[in-house]
């Protein structure tokens, strides 16, 4: 154990004042919707107060980590446009904060812990010491003198440090959503704060460093109700302020599971390779089991940030609806200019679209207000590189009043005029059109209804007969007819 004037330099360097806020993802895997949630929210309130939000990064637990996770948690909390104030790529006044980088802080604690009998070291076999739920009555260790503790640590027998819950009475703790919760200390194990390797545990690393880096608000996820007792003893137990807690009830994926990798629910990534729009799953996400008030839900960032308050924050689980999702997404993409859209739908358009001489922005503009998730669009072009196979039933459109002899009629009279088009442009291509209905005394869907089918192969697609005509291009819309026309006359 250090003496005291070390634990008082520590004490010294903690920022004081305003509002402070951690982000502590483990490494171990994707980034899924729930942690993205929590450090929406934890940055929420950082700025609302107009704070400081910290990155850390709780990687004690090396047999669960996962490479290339941290570079996931950083990713997508810079798309997601979560800026942190300190951390591991920005640096502090403690940082970085990477805590087995730290791990020589935490067993200076659990010894200042021992000193003050708040905690035991426990020698018994690690199958039996570093399991869940050890009961407190079953350690022998736990009544060691601390005379034969010190001999038996010093001739180096194997221990871990595990936190001395008081046998009797009651510990109460409060939560910003869920108010004040009392229980029973006798229901509380002893828990190890740090095991053999002398790594900390995750529920005693998180105290430390929330201490020691000044959080006023920590925010999680309900299932770490059960252990806020045994942290807030943790707390008392060196005499320091508890931060506020901010416990967030699950997002499930229905009324009775929790969103879950291996039942094939979506992580953060996963929903930006599916076509949604990174601002559009930030907004939807902060209103799983949070409320503005009101009747308003799209919010940018910095408009989340000016009216995120915790008491907008609902005890109950929240859903995740993959259609209301896609009604966010569809409302972003079609607030977007016309560049910026182009920009982001075309990966997907090449998908399906390959000839080089077409214009994939070209292509972006028939799709902007009918996209609601922008990995629907290859489905939606297959027609452009290579004209279907398709049934001639397609040109009957009772609407049109359109059958396979009229359809056959219209293109036959229809090809000559394409031909000697010279400009060709939307409005010369519609002027042609509406040209020979006025000479067939007929409604303009009686030509371009035959037109259309002939060129895409298809009754449904972006854009009608005039753009998919322009697009394709002249010599390509000319040999469609011919196949249409030839189709109709078998």
């Amino acid at each position: 154990m250090k003496d005291m004037n070390w634990y008082a330099e520590q004490e010294a360097r903690i920022p004081k004042g305003g509002t402070r806020t951690r982000f502590a993802p483990s490494p171990t895997g994707y980034m899924h919707v729930g942690n993205l949630r929590t450090a929406l929210y934890t940055w929420l309130i950082a700025r609302n107060k107009g704070g400081k939000f910290i990155l850390r990064i709780e990687d004690t637990d090396q047999e669960r980590y996962v490479d290339g996770a941290v570079e996931v948690i950083y990713r997508t909390l810079a798309e997601c446009g979560l800026d942190h104030d300190e951390g591991p790529d920005v640096g502090g006044p403690v940082g970085p904060y990477i805590q087995t980088e730290r791990r020589g802080l935490y067993k200076e604690y659990a010894d200042l812990l021992i000193e003050k009998g708040c905690a035991y070291r426990c020698f018994c076999e690690k199958s039996d010491a570093e399991g869940e739920g050890f009961e407190k009555a079953a350690d022998p260790c736990r009544s060691l003198s601390r005379v034969e503790s010190d001999e038996r640590a010093a001739s180096g027998e194997a221990y871990v440090i595990r936190q001395k819950i008081p046998e009797g009475g009651t510990t109460t703790f409060h939560d910003e959503i869920f108010g004040d919760i009392t229980v029973e200390n006798s229901t509380l194990d002893d828990q190890v704060l740090i095991k053999r390797d002398g790594l900390p545990t995750y529920n005693f690393a998180n105290v430390i460093d929330d201490h020691l880096m000044g959080i006023t608000h920590v925010v999680r996820g309900s299932e770490y109700l059960s252990s806020a007792p045994k942290y807030d003893l943790l707390y008392r137990s060196f005499g320091w302020d508890v931060p506020a807690y901010v416990h967030c009830s699950p997002v499930m994926r229905d009324a009775h599971n929790k969103m879950s990798k291996r039942h094939g629910d979506p992580s953060y990534e996963d929903l930006i390779a599916q076509g949604y729009l990174t601002d559009a799953v930030v907004n939807y996400v902060a209103l799983l089991g949070w409320s503005p008030g009101g009747e308003r839900e799209i919010f940018s960032l910095p408009e989340l940030a000016e009216v995120f308050e915790i008491k907008g924050i609902s005890k109950s689980p929240a859903i995740f609806d993959v259609e209301k999702l896609k009604y966010f997404n569809s409302e972003y993409i079609r607030a977007m200019s016309p560049e910026d859209f182009a920009a982001a739908a075309e990966p997907f358009i090449r998908q399906a679209v390959k000839k080089p001489d077409i214009d994939p922005a070209a292509i972006a503009a028939l799709l902007q207000q009918r996209t609601e998730v922008l990995s629907d669009i290859p489905e939606k072009l297959d027609f452009f590189d290579e004209l279907p196979d398709y049934d001639t039933s397609l040109y009957v459109h009772k609407k049109s009043k359109t059958d396979e002899a009229g359809s056959l009629e219209m293109l036959n009279r229809m090809l000559p005029v394409f031909e000697a088009i010279e400009d060709w442009s939307d409005e010369s291509i519609l002027g042609a059109m509406t040209d020979m209905a006025a000479q067939c005394e007929c409604k303009n869907a009686k030509v371009m209804w035959p037109v259309r089918i002939a060129v895409a192969g298809k009754a449904v697609t972006p854009g009608g007969a005039v753009e998919i005509c322009r697009i394709l291009g002249k010599d390509e819309t000319l040999r469609r007819i011919r196949i249409g026309a030839e189709k109709l006359s078998k």
